[in-house]
C-alpha cells in the first residue's frame, strides 16, 4: 500500500461546523500560540519550534503523549514519548484554505512516506464550515488511527472555540 503514487491514495474526509468567526477559527490554525491550544489529539501536548506560514514555509513542532493510556501505547508499539514533526504548507489562501504534508516516519517498520491534508473553509455570517481531507494512510488501521487522532484534535478545536 506504502509504495502507491501519492496521487492515487484514497482520501479520508472529515467535516466540523464551528458557531465562531472565521477570523478565530483562521487563528487558531495558523498561529503559534493558536495551534498549542488544541493540535494533538487529547493526551498529548504540542510546542511549536517554527512557523512559516506561506507556501512552501514551515512549521515544526513537539508532540509530547501526556497521559498514561497513551505513554502506554507509545511505549507498546516502541515509539517516543516525544515526536518531532514538519509540515510543510503547500497553499495558503487567508481564511479560505490551508494546504499542507507532513512525513509519516513515525510508524515501527514502515519506510516514511508523505501524507497530503487539506483544510477548506466556508464561511457566513452565523458559522464556519471547515472540511479536512487527508490521505489515507499505508494500511486501514494506520488510517482508523488517523482519523481517530484528527477527531480528537477537532473536538479540542470546538472546545476552544467555544470559550
Amino acid at each position: 500500500m506504502a509504495s502507491e503514487a501519492q496521487g492515487t491514495r484514497r482520501k479520508v474526509v472529515i467535516e466540523r461546523i464551528f458557531n465562531a468567526p472565521i477570523d478565530e477559527v483562521w487563528e487558531l490554525w495558523t498561529t503559534s500560540d493558536g495551534i498549542e491550544s488544541w493540535w494533538g489529539p487529547e493526551g498529548f501536548a504540542v510546542k511549536v519550534h517554527r512557523l512559516d506560514l506561506r507556501p512552501g514555509g514551515e512549521l515544526t513542532y513537539a508532540m509530547t503523549a501526556t497521559a498514561p493510556e497513551q505513554m502506554e501505547f507509545l511505549k507498546k508499539a516502541g515509539m517516543p514519548l516525544t515526536q518531532e514533526a514538519r509540515v510543510t504548507y503547500t497553499e495558503v489562501v487567508p481564511h479560505e484554505r490551508l494546504a499542507f504534508t507532513q512525513m509519516a516516519d513515525f510508524i515501527p517498520n514502515v519506510k516514511p512516506y508523505e501524507v497530503a491534508t487539506t483544510v477548506e473553509f466556508d464561511t457566513s455570517p452565523q458559522h464556519v464550515r471547515m472540511v479536512l481531507t487527508l490521505d489515507a494512510m499505508h494500511d486501514e488501521r494506520w488510517t482508523q488511527l488517523a482519523v481517530m487522532g484528527w477527531e480528537s484534535e477537532l473536538d479540542k478545536l470546538a472546545k476552544r472555540l467555544s470559550r
